[in-house]
């Protein structure tokens, strides 16, 4: 990286125990124990506040893991690749499947995810795990291992309104503890209303920029900002540019609270 141009900045903002803005300008690259020739950045962790844990990175034409991400009893795990011209190898449990920008795979609690490189061009991966709450009945069956594309995923108005469109990434079944979504703001899109809920989301811009409301701040974010919001955390979003703005996010569901 060499020698800074300038004065040294930042723009990500942290408010512990509400919510986070982590741009890119101060990420570090973090070693991973059993991921090998990938770039990998730690994003959120439950030292952040968080219950999760999420990752950004480049998988090199050489990268892939040397044991199986997330294969810890009671922890469930999702992998996409964010962009990239290569094709990535994945694999849970007896599913294997190749995955091309848009491409991702939710791998059920135990199992982990192996991944290794085509060889044919780098891609962008997020890499997601937390620890699965089992379903209060027992006849309710053990999430399944998912794969899919977002780009083979039809979007639907989100809250009724046309200039703001969601797609689900995992099955709306209580099987699931959770759920992965894509939301995307067209020009002069916004929330209906200011949100204020039990859920927590990390959230990663891919595209446009947008100005978000995290708990009593209004927050200038763009393509490439991770966004944690805690629990109750007030939140709304206003996409400010010319483009779409859109992004992917975690949402836990599917479950009462205990005590």
């Amino acid at each position: 990286m060499g020698y800074p141009k300038g004065l040294l900045k930042n723009r990500s903002v942290l408010e512990p125990g509400k919510y986070a803005v982590i741009s890119p300008e101060g990420r570090v690259i973090n070693v991973i124990p059993g991921i090998r020739d990938c770039r990998m950045t730690i994003l959120a962790s439950p030292k952040l506040g968080a219950s999760f844990v999420q990752m950004i990175g480049t998988v090199s034409t050489t990268g892939e893991t040397t044991m199986a991400y997330g294969a810890e009893e009671g922890v469930e795990t999702l992998l996409f690749v964010l962009d990239g011209m290569g094709g990535l190898e994945v694999k849970s449990g007896d599913t294997t499947e190749t995955l091309t920008a848009g491409g991702y795979i939710y791998s059920p609690p135990g199992a982990g995810i192996h991944f290794k490189s085509k060889g044919d061009g780098e891609v962008r991966i997020l890499l997601y795990k937390q620890r699965f709450t089992p379903h209060p009945d027992p006849e309710v069956k053990l999430p399944w291992t998912v794969t899919g594309n977002i780009h083979r995923i039809n979007e639907s108005n989100y809250d009724d309104m046309e200039n703001v469109l969601v797609r689900d990434l995992l099955p709306t079944d209580e099987s699931f503890d959770m759920n992965f979504h894509t939301l995307a703001f067209l020009p002069g899109g916004c929330h209906p209303f200011v949100e204020t809920h039990v859920q927590e989301h990390g959230a990663y811009i891919y595209t446009g920029q947008g100005l978000y409301l995290l708990d009593e701040t209004w927050i200038p974010v763009q393509a490439e900002d991770f966004i944690w919001f805690a629990p109750f955390c007030k939140q709304a979003c206003y996409g400010t540019g010319l483009d779409r703005m859109e992004y992917i996010y975690s949402k836990d569901c599917n479950r009462d609270e205990s005590l």
